[in-house]
């Protein structure tokens, strides 16, 4: 038995033949009513050469990234794969048919690259969907769908997208993709944690394959194992993702050149290199992206239009360690270190990325996706504490590098600033100010921070947080937390308003649950802070 059989047994909550599952699969996701419906090529059976189905992202004004990577057994060493080089043709055409073809090439998937294809088809129209195949070894890859950007001169009514972090799939089902592979988006907002990096749970719902992952080729067989989930291959499919990275796609809470085992400094650089690589492979990324020598340059800015400039930033490449020696779940009372101007959470070239793009943009919206929740959030009270105590792997520990943020968008020069936030595997909309600890202090930012697909957050600490928020907490800037439910974000983004729908679903034990909105919140433009829908 081929190991993808193994995992297409393991995803179902019975058994069934790999023709039966495809075909569930396939049925289960059929999407009527949305004006495009998966071909008869929605999903590969085993043994195709496109077993991991297709994906775009960072998509510009007139061009795309198109991905996929062969692997015949994905799971299995060079994912079943024995030619050095493998031509590869991609279409890209009007229609799902076919019929009306664009753009084509060719590019050579290498096995010294994971046989992953990055393919960059240019002189696309603006603000246009397209569809977009592969063709290798007598073989046609399923369709996926794709769109550029809208024009700089453009006046898009609207952008619609989804945001999403944390997807543990030994936790359960992605029943979340399937909700928004449903939706009527633009774009997929990743802000991280696309695989975890722990060995196999034999207890969990869904195994993963081997143990921790250590060398390039574990990071590649983890990669393929989430990439095989029907439901994130249907989300792929459907719409371009942008994505950034958080710690789980190399290490949990792993900071900059500092592993969080204390794993030595050679060993460790071998380890996210292998990591970073892996990561590179298996993501609709543009060659500015490719790994190098000193690390990967992941953060970057993408334009819809004159509505919403969204900066994809890296808080884990360039961090200093956490300060404040916190010894669990960097949980700790504050200390000199987390106000620290030697601290850093960006790194300087970053931070000048950021503040220059922000200051010459002219959108509407000007959009941070960034990993961890930038708000403060003191649990003194929840620990019985007489001195604030911070989770040192968010901003919070890095308060002076904050401090400059802040103060930056205090003084207006980006408008309408918006930052989105993933990793703490619970919902949360809050305002960002200037001075968290003066309640004059108006708000310079609304932050909104996704629930996770899977993940858990610690449920000793649910009703704790509860009990320590509102106007007369130490976090009155907080307005809504949810730490029970799963699911995303869609947010709705047009010129004078600002729409976050918490989506979430009902159980992460059925990849067929429903989801439903919890809750939603709004920012109008040319007024800072959120407020209830």
């Amino acid at each position: 038995m081929s190991t993808l059989d193994a995992v297409s047994r393991l995803a179902l909550t019975r058994p069934v033949s790999r023709r039966g599952f495809l075909r569930a699969s396939a049925a289960a996701s059929a999407l009527a009513g949305l004006g495009w419906l998966p071909g008869p090529r929605a999903f590969a059976g085993t043994g195709s050469l496109f077993a991991l189905g297709v994906a775009s992202g960072d998509p510009a004004m007139r061009s795309v990234v198109l991905w996929t990577r062969l692997g015949r057994d994905p799971l299995a060493e060079n994912g079943g794969m024995t030619a050095a080089r493998v031509p590869v043709r991609w279409e890209v055409a009007l229609d799902e048919s076919f019929t009306r073809v664009v753009r084509k090439g060719k590019v050579l998937a290498t096995a010294a690259g994971g046989y992953a294809v990055h393919a960059i088809p240019a002189g696309l129209r603006p603000d246009t969907w397209y569809f977009y195949r592969f063709i290798a070894e007598g073989e046609t890859s399923r369709v996926g769908r794709t769109r550029t950007m809208p024009a700089r001169n453009a006046a898009p009514g609207q952008l619609r997208f989804a945001l999403v972090s944390c997807q543990d799939y030994q936790n359960g089902y992605f029943a979340a993709y399937r909700d928004i592979a449903e939706q009527d988006l633009d774009l997929v907002v990743h802000v991280g944690d696309y695989i975890y990096e722990y060995g196999a749970n034999a207890t969990a719902v869904r195994q993963h394959v081997g143990g921790e992952t250590q060398t390039l080729a574990d990071y590649r067989q983890r990669h393929a194992l989430y990439k095989l989930d029907p439901q994130l291959q249907e989300a792929h499919a459907r719409f371009p993702f942008l994505v950034t990275w958080d710690d789980h796609e190399v290490q949990n809470n792993y900071a900059g050149p500092f592993s969080e085992t204390g794993i030595e400094a050679k060993a460790w650089a071998a380890r996210r290199a292998a990591a970073y690589r892996a990561y590179w492979e298996h993501m609709p990324l543009r060659p500015s992206a490719r790994p190098k020598k000193n690390g990967m340059t992941l953060y970057r800015q993408l334009d819809f239009g004159p509505l919403a400039r969204i900066f994809m930033l890296d808080g884990r490449q360039y961090r200093t360690d956490q300060p404040c020696d916190a010894p669990s779940l960097d949980i700790a009372p504050t200390c000199p270190g987390d106000s620290s101007p030697d601290g850093t959470f960006l790194g300087a070239r970053q931070e000048k990325f950021l503040l220059r793009g922000l200051e010459r943009s002219r959108a509407t919206w000007n959009v941070l996706a960034q990993q961890v929740m930038m708000m403060r959030g003191d649990l003194a009270d929840a620990f019985g504490s007489s001195v604030p105590v911070f989770n040192m792997d968010a901003w919070d520990g890095y308060q002076a590098q904050r401090q400059r943020l802040l103060d930056f968008l205090a003084r207006g020069k980006a408008a309408n600033p918006i930052v989105l936030t993933g990793d703490i595997h619970s919902a949360w909309a809050a305002d960002l100010k200037q001075d968290f600890l003066d309640p004059a202090s108006p708000a310079v930012a609304a932050e909104f921070v996704t629930s996770s697909i899977t993940s858990d957050f610690p449920a000793v600490f649910v009703d704790l947080i509860e009990a320590n928020l509102g106007p007369n907490s130490k976090n009155p800037h907080i307005y809504y937390f949810d730490g029970r439910k799963h699911g995303y974000v869609r947010c709705t983004v047009t010129p004078g308003l600002w729409r976050s729908d918490y989506r979430t679903v009902e159980s992460i034990l059925d990849p067929n649950a429903a989801a439903q909105t919890a809750a939603s919140w709004v920012v109008e433009a040319g007024v800072p802070g959120t407020k209830p829908a």
